[in-house]
């Protein structure tokens, strides 16, 4: 059995006043949401809202002071049947709803009074929210124990990586290191959620909520699910054709450039872009560019001397000569 005076820190004697001014303090320092992870602290929390439900009630204050219910708001003299009280469950004079307010089902009491203005002062909640401690609320009724906070992360994908898929080791707040597998046509408006990885509650920990994002590479670019690369070519690689080496997401490849090749012309390596959500993957668009050495007195030699190519006009389809 509890005393409840002793409980709150306050003297059998005091003003009404104080046990709130009391059991505001306690509550303040013992509340669920500061203390997830301290079982005495919700102990202490649950002793003061029982003590103060039982002393703001001048009506079982005072069968109290006299000596007919104990801390816990059960008459003194009988043995206790189911519910924590000598008339059963449901039953007596705070399982059965004798006295106005009472909370239903079992013993104990309910927060009747001003307990709905002190929580809203206190926590930011009405009459009717749940009991922060996880148990049934002011008015009764039960509601889970609330989950930890959910922890947000961006992480930043390789270019590569990301085209691939390949697999990424990230390590949490916590300290824990997982391989994150990547989804196929992940974007960064669709975060992932990996339940269980975010901050611990009573009810559970919460989830991680992980935003990727494609890091930028140096000579390839994104259009969509293609990727598209640059590729310079030499002028002897671009007039007679030649087989070069190729960068792409997966690795070097060959391709062929065919003879006569001018500067912009696109050529198609096919599934070598990015995963998309069906599982099929884009392309790789490699447009090719003529490098010209700055200066090369033979080349320059040869087009004084080259009448061939003299009568031809390339600008002729935008209409100037």
């Amino acid at each position: 059995m509890t005393d409840p005076y002793l409980v709150l820190g306050v003297a059998r004697g005091a003003a009404q006043a104080d046990i709130k001014k009391a059991y505001r303090r306690l509550a303040k320092e013992n509340h669920p949401d500061k203390n997830a992870d301290n079982p005495k602290a919700l102990e202490k929390f649950k002793a003061a809202s029982t003590a103060y439900a039982l002393l703001s009630d001048e009506k079982t204050r005072g069968q109290y002071d006299r000596g007919e219910i104990d801390g816990d708001g059960n008459p003194k003299g009988f043995s206790a049947g189911p519910g924590g009280n000598p008339f059963g469950a449901g039953g007596g004079p705070f399982g059965g709803g004798s006295r106005p307010g009472a909370a239903p089902g079992g013993g104990g009491f309910d927060f009747g009074g001003d307990a709905g203005d002190i929580f809203s002062e206190l926590f930011g909640r009405g009459r009717g929210g749940g009991s922060p401690f996880g148990g049934g609320g002011f008015d009764g009724r039960q509601r889970a124990p609330a989950k930890g906070a959910d922890v947000s992360y961006r992480y930043t994908v390789p270019f590569e990586d990301a085209a691939s898929l390949k697999p990424q080791r990230i390590t949490l707040r916590n300290g824990k290191t997982l391989d994150l597998k990547l989804p196929a046509g992940f974007t960064p408006e669709k975060p992932l959620k990996m339940a269980g990885q975010g901050d611990a509650g009573p009810g559970g920990a919460g989830d991680a909520l992980i935003t990727l994002e494609v890091g930028r590479h140096r000579f390839f670019t994104r259009d969509g699910d293609d990727v598209r690369l640059d590729l310079p070519l030499r002028l002897g690689e671009a007039v007679l054709g030649a087989k070069v080496k190729v960068p792409t997401v997966d690795g070097v490849v060959m391709l062929g450039i065919p003879a006569g090749t001018t500067s912009g012309k696109t050529l198609r390596l096919r599934g070598k872009g990015f995963t998309r959500a069906d599982k099929t993957r884009g392309d790789q668009l490699v447009t090719l560019l003529v490098d010209l050495p700055e200066s090369d007195a033979a080349l320059k030699a040869f087009v004084e001397a080259w009448t061939s190519d003299a009568g031809r006009n390339p600008r002729a389809g935008l209409g100037v000569d």
